[in-house]
């Protein structure tokens, strides 16, 4: 599978969501989507599933150093101290020794960012993750988190689909030598009505949310699209064989305005 790299990091550009999968469910679609192929997992602290995201790699029997793992720390982790336990527990539930890139899930205005980053490198000079990265980070907070922090900074994972204009952020990212991590990449499924997505795949014998994928892996961007459905597992990782024209791809980002954001909560910082 393509990979895009960044600070020394090679990260799987199609990996697994994880967010609300749950209990078995969660380690079903895990060790599935493994053995389909993927090499990139993505959970968090706060989604409650790190046990059974732990239970589908294992029950996958593909090689830990093969997969690409990722977990979040919860804003309320953020203190020094708490970071390196938060995550030193992650470890025990995902039951592996490191994760491969942990972030900061959301800003937390009430800890300072340079102490909060300052842990998270600690975190790394331990060993308990390889990459280090932050997500839902605006323009402003990216230039901060990468200007301040001890260590590089491999990406920040951020809402991005077709009906969301990140152009601002994608540029801050690229700026800054970070990679753009993208979840809820096909809408969580508004997408599959979509005229203009269904018409441009009719031409390539593709469905709306493989052009909505190829569209991002096209701009070096990695998608982690979430699915219950072991079906739509082997579609979302079928998007390397065929490319979008340069016409295809500015019919795409004119769907896109700065008003149709899915996730956004009451801490969430201002956006750009």
């Amino acid at each position: 599978m393509q990979a895009i790299e960044a600070n020394g990091a090679s990260i799987p550009a199609i990996g697994l969501g994880t967010w609300e999968l749950r209990g078995r469910t969660c380690a079903r679609i895990v060790e599935q989507a493994l053995t389909l192929g993927y090499r990139h997992i993505d959970t968090a602290q706060v989604y409650e599933n790190e046990r059974e995201v732990g239970e589908g790699l294992r029950a996958s029997h593909i090689r830990r150093d093969q997969v690409f793992l990722t977990t979040k720390v919860w804003t309320t982790h953020f203190a020094p101290h708490d970071l390196e336990r938060s995550t030193k527990e992650s470890l025990v539930r995902l039951r592996v020794s490191e994760v491969d890139l942990l972030l900061l899930h959301w800003p937390n205005p009430h800890v300072p960012l340079a102490e909060t980053l300052g842990a998270l490198a600690h975190a790394k000079s331990l060993g308990l993750t390889r990459h280090i990265g932050v997500s839902n980070f605006t323009v402003a907070l990216i230039d901060e988190a990468v200007a301040t922090s001890p260590e590089p900074l491999i990406c920040n994972q951020v809402e991005y689909h077709p009906y969301l204009d990140q152009t601002k952020v994608r540029e801050a990212c690229a700026r800054n030598g970070v990679a753009m991590v993208a979840y809820s990449p096909v809408a969580r499924g508004k997408i599959k009505n979509d005229a203009t997505l269904a018409r441009i795949g009719r031409a390539h014998g593709k469905t709306p949310a493989q052009i909505c994928l190829r569209w991002l892996v096209q701009q070096n961007v990695v998608a982690i699209p979430r699915t219950s459905r072991v079906e739509r597992l082997s579609e979302n990782i079928d998007v390397f064989d065929f490319t979008l024209s340069d016409a295809e791809m500015d019919e795409i980002f004119a769907l896109g305005g700065a008003e149709d954001r899915m996730t956004n909560f009451a801490f969430a910082p201002k956006w750009d």
